[in-house]
């Protein structure tokens, strides 16, 4: 009996540990709203998770990267947050869709002017941005967590290829190819419409013997109703005989 119930101390304290060390999971990432082809637009969600039980997160400081400037960086307003997008000068001008561009957005700043984000809570923070590159499958953006007990979290380690996971690691954003005709999202509009297409089909092709049946329904309650009526007049007439009789 000795053995179950060490077996299953283990087990319960192995769970405990997982349990206190999965917050480290939980880091500043961002997903695209949709999809992020190259070379076209898209709104981005930069998710902040609270890592902290007896704190909330009270700014968030995320870096564009300089190497692949984009043109178009429009965070959208949030309620409880004040905003402040900070342009800078390129080194080096880049030619971004034939445009020459000397300076970039390089850091959008979200700051709470109330509780911010308490503990057991995360938010989103949605920015427009492009024309993303079309020379390269990825961009990183270096962000800075701080919490209102001072406390500062710098999600800024890039991962590198064949390394495990680093233990701050920035959000990486993943470019998926632009199509062919050049119009970005035009490929899944022409799939969207021909699934439409292909439900309106069988739908047709449903119909099809359900009107059929319909009217042979309708014919078969006509013929029940002349039979019975005939019934009831030989009935009737029947009746009448054995009482002239």
């Amino acid at each position: 009996m000795k053995a179950p119930r060490l077996a299953a101390t283990g087990a319960l304290a192995a769970t405990a540990v997982v349990v206190l060390s999965s917050p480290a999971f939980a880091h500043v990432s961002v997903q695209p709203e949709g999809a992020a082809a190259k070379g076209g637009y898209a709104v981005i969600d930069f998710k902040v998770p609270n890592e902290r039980d007896n704190a909330s997160t009270t700014k968030l400081e995320v870096n564009f990267p300089t190497d692949h400037p984009l043109a178009s960086v429009m965070p959208e307003p949030m309620a409880g947050w004040d905003i402040k997008v900070t342009k800078s000068k390129l080194a080096k001008p880049v030619e971004s869709h034939g445009e020459q561009l000397t300076e970039a957005v390089s850091k959008v700043t979200w700051t709470a002017d109330g509780k911010g984000i308490e503990p057991g809570y995360f938010e989103k923070f949605p920015v427009s941005v492009g024309a993303l590159p079309e020379d390269t499958d990825e961009l990183a953006f270096k962000a800075i967590q701080t919490y209102d007990n001072k406390e500062v979290v710098r999600w800024i380690e890039e991962q590198k290829e064949g390394d495990e996971e680093p233990e701050t690691p920035a959000p990486v954003l993943t470019l998926s190819a632009a199509s062919e005709d050049g119009h970005h999202g035009s490929a899944a509009a022409e799939d969207a419409s021909d699934d439409t297409k292909s439900t309106e089909n069988a739908a047709a092709e449903t119909a099809a013997p359900a009107d059929s049946s319909d009217t042979t329904a309708r014919v078969l309650g006509v013929v029940g109703i002349v039979v019975g009526a005939l019934g009831v007049a030989y009935g009737v007439l029947a009746g009448r005989r054995r009482t002239d009789a």
